[in-house]
């Protein structure tokens, strides 16, 4: 049978198909010829067969009857419009479908799917295929279709994706519970650390800062006592080879540059004591990094602290210019800030590699206050700028860091509801800045 009889005979019978669901009208017996079992078939397939004209507005030229049982549509009218097919598919969909539609004459067969708009207002997604018949010449004869309604197929899919984001988001929260356990340990064992180091250095430097200031003491009393004996020589005019063996002791000991470099050692003893016991200081401070509660705390003393705990990792690479400014106190877990400031001043001493200069500056504005860290060092490159932040991510050599510092610092200030932005040039340094409120979201500041 050529396709032209078939078409004209199911033009013939769509009117009458279209009265009644084609599924309730099984061929009789004694009229079951193949046309009619033919138009059973087609009529009661999942699939709308159509056919269009092998031209740009594509008008329908047949329509199956099925399509009013899926769309609701009845056969001929869908024929009668030129521009039905066109008008039906969803906005959104229709650009696409479009711009690519002309392909059918190049390819020979597309595949779409997309919504198509059905008699109750409803849009219901459809998978169409279409298919170029050409002539015995190769010229376009028409082009057939196939609509197949796949919404159940389509709500799975939905359901999957939003099922997959769900997972998706408690894979991340996960990973943020794990980060946190991680940051917990690292604290803790910081905390134990900086703890025993603080308690073993503080008992010695104690008796030593003591025996120090008694000892300054005594030597301020001999040469007080020195200083009166020779007054009393003066006073008594000795005979002239007594005054020449004094003079002659008193130039043999320097007892001018004694009392005068004695007095600088101790002084600067003292101040070197002093130093220790603000490191030691500091050790306490960070002993105490596994605690959370939130209270009200000065950040200028925390970076002056946990400068003291890093000098030694900063202080052969880098100078350090502090320009700070006026800050309020500030509502924060201040250890895990430490840990922070901490994370970003090694960083910074790492990355220098000769002789360079940190800048610590801070700022407040509109109930904010920020603190930048900034080196002379390599800088970042920018592919790694937007990975810097993921856990295990490092741009050091194997086995010079975990890539844990920074992913532990972004979890901490996002947890006081601030953030961290960073800025770098490759070849000339890498800033860090950490904005936080004054009053995080939740905190509950202690009194």
């Amino acid at each position: 049978m050529q396709f032209e009889e078939f078409e004209s005979f199911a033009s013939d019978t769509a009117p009458a198909a279209a009265r009644a669901p084609a599924a309730a009208r099984a061929p009789a017996a004694d009229a079951a010829s193949p046309l009619v079992r033919l138009q059973y078939l087609i009529d009661n397939t999942p699939a709308i067969i159509y056919c269009t004209v092998p031209s740009g507005d594509f008008k329908m030229t047949f329509v199956s009857n099925n399509a009013y049982n899926v769309l609701g549509y009845r056969p001929e009218d869908m024929v009668a419009d030129p521009n039905f097919w066109f008008d039906h598919i969803h906005p959104d969909d229709a650009p696409a479908i479009f711009s690519s539609l002309a392909l059918v004459f190049v390819e020979g067969q597309r595949a779409y799917e997309y919504r198509f708009r059905a008699a109750d207002g409803a849009y219901l997604w459809m998978h169409d295929t279409l298919r170029l018949i050409r002539d015995e010449q190769g010229a376009p004869l028409e082009v057939i279709g196939s609509l197949t309604d796949i919404t159940i197929r389509k709500t799975m899919e939905e359901a999957l994706y939003s099922k997959g984001q769900e997972q998706q988001l408690l894979i991340g929260r996960l990973q943020e519970a794990q980060n946190q356990l991680l940051q917990s340990e690292k604290m803790a064992s910081i905390g134990q650390l900086a703890a025993g180091i603080a308690h073993e250095i503080n008992n010695p430097v104690g008796f030593v800062n003591s025996n120090m200031g008694t000892l300054q003491k005594y030597v301020a009393t001999l040469f007080g006592v020195v200083r009166e004996y020779d007054a009393a020589i003066a006073a008594h005019s000795p005979p002239p080879a007594l005054s020449s063996r004094i003079a002659q002791i008193g130039k043999s000991a320097d007892l001018a540059f004694l009392q005068e470099d004695a007095t600088d050692l101790i002084r600067e003893s003292m101040d070197g004591l002093k130093r220790v016991k603000d490191i030691v200081q500091a050790l306490k401070d960070f002993s105490h990094v596994g605690e959370n509660e939130w209270q009200v705390a000065d950040l200028h003393h925390g970076l002056d602290s946990t400068l003291n705990i890093v000098s030694n990792e900063i202080k052969y690479k880098a100078t350090v210019d502090k320009q700070y400014g006026q800050l309020p106190p500030v509502t924060c877990l201040a250890s895990q800030l430490n840990q922070v400031f901490m994370n970003l001043l090694v960083n910074a001493g790492h990355a220098i590699k000769d002789k360079g200069t940190i800048t610590i500056r801070t700022g407040a504005q509109d109930g904010w206050v920020w603190v930048a860290i900034g080196d002379t060092g390599c800088g970042i490159a920018q592919e790694h700028l937007n990975r810097i932040f993921e856990p295990f991510f490092t741009t050091k050599p194997v086995g010079s860091g975990t890539g844990l510092g920074l992913s532990l610092s972004y979890g901490i200030v996002n947890k006081h509801g601030g953030r961290i932005d960073v800025a770098s040039t490759p070849g000339e340094g890498t800033t860090f800045t950490v904005r936080l409120p004054v009053l995080p979201p939740g905190a509950a500041p202690q009194g």
